[in-house]
């Protein structure tokens, strides 16, 4: 019963998320943040459904009223309440694999980037929402730390991520590189890993996640964040990153098509001045579209057009993630996508766990 970890174009039934809550981090920006994630959930709920781990009943309630006066369809929305931490469901989802052509979820542990921040809650999140019901797929535990935001695959047995997050001691620090593949092999049927050791944006807590930096498009397309101004602190260790991907062959041997993304303007945060890591690599794949995170910058509209010509037939939505990057992360890691057969449509209006 082999594993292979599902690539982000594959068929879903919803996207997941974890809605933010006033005591959290995102207290002085709560009612930014809400209205960034509305403007998501709409987007999402236009291609398939939404489930939303919310922090308490009042919260869901409010949610349900809110969504149906923006016209979002009931039958779309998933709302329980789940006790977390933060909002970043990349990272404490869970990561769908197929095995003998059905959905397996699994939970892997979650410590808040290497113990940077308190995660007790929310590496409890999926194993919670399974007992509500709500999935309708085995979800199985497993005892290592791996975030979705550090993995990308192609769905053919490749797959790409960095070397400073993987191989990182905060994370499994009993585990070096042949032991990090055997793991990829066994969980998500990989054959070949694509080790990058550049890249890495200012202001980023996760140790370089490979999807704020590169990902694939397709099994033959990689689109990634290109500095292109030769004074910026970035520019060497991202010009290293590209000579990476250039040198990387598909499995048949041949370059890959690389799709070079724009570099948006300096980001900083107005309280402290310290850097934010926006990029336009943080992208999420739905069913029949891309949502791209945009900044308010230059740079947004030539990011949907390279992206458009990356991703043909599908729609291309920008959603404003200006407020996001103020948490240090964006769209990719506020979302987790959840395959076709992975979501029980009997819960959809599922009561409080």
């Amino acid at each position: 019963m082999a594993n292979r970890l599902l690539p982000e174009w594959h068929p879903q039934d919803a996207v997941q998320l974890t809605w933010p809550s006033p005591s959290s981090d995102w207290a002085p920006l709560i009612e930014r943040i809400e209205a960034t994630m509305e403007a998501l959930v709409v987007a999402i709920a236009r291609y398939q459904s939404v489930l939303i781990a919310v922090p308490d009943a009042a919260t869901r309630a409010q949610l349900l009223s809110r969504f149906a006066n923006l016209g979002v369809e009931a039958s779309r929305l998933h709302l329980t309440v789940v006790e977390a931490d933060d909002t970043w469901a990349r990272d404490h989802g869970p990561i769908a694999v197929e095995r003998d052509g059905r959905p397996v979820l699994l939970d892997y542990v979650f410590t808040g980037w290497g113990g940077k921040f308190e995660a007790e809650r929310d590496n409890r999140l999926t194993q919670r929402l399974a007992e509500t019901g709500i999935y309708a797929c085995p979800v199985e535990r497993r005892e290592v730390v791996l975030e979705g935001g550090a993995i990308d695959t192609d769905g053919e047995g490749t797959l790409l991520t960095t070397e400073a997050c993987l191989l990182n001691p905060n994370r499994n620090p009993h585990l070096d590189r042949e032991a990090v593949e055997s793991l990829l092999r066994k969980d998500f049927g990989i054959e070949r890993v694509l080790w990058l050791a550049n890249g890495h944006l200012e202001g980023d807590d996760t140790d370089s996640h490979v999807d704020t930096l590169a990902r694939f498009c397709d099994p033959a397309t990689i689109a990634y964040v290109r500095c292109d101004d030769p004074s910026d602190p970035h520019y060497p260790d991202l010009a290293a990153m590209e000579v990476e991907l250039k040198h990387f062959r598909r499995a048949d041997g041949e370059p890959y098509r690389l799709v070079p993304l724009p570099w948006p303007r300096s980001c900083f945060d107005p309280v402290d001045g310290h850097r934010l890591p926006a990029t336009y690599a943080n992208f999420l794949i739905v069913n029949s579209a891309v949502l791209v995170p945009v900044y308010g910058d230059a740079a947004d509209s030539r990011a949907l057009a390279v992206l458009a010509e990356a991703f043909p037939g599908r729609d291309i939505v920008p959603i404003d993630c200006s407020n996001v990057i103020r948490q240090h992360g964006s769209l990719h890691c506020l979302t987790m996508q959840l395959p076709r057969g992975s979501v029980n449509d009997a819960t959809q209006q599922g009561e409080t766990s």
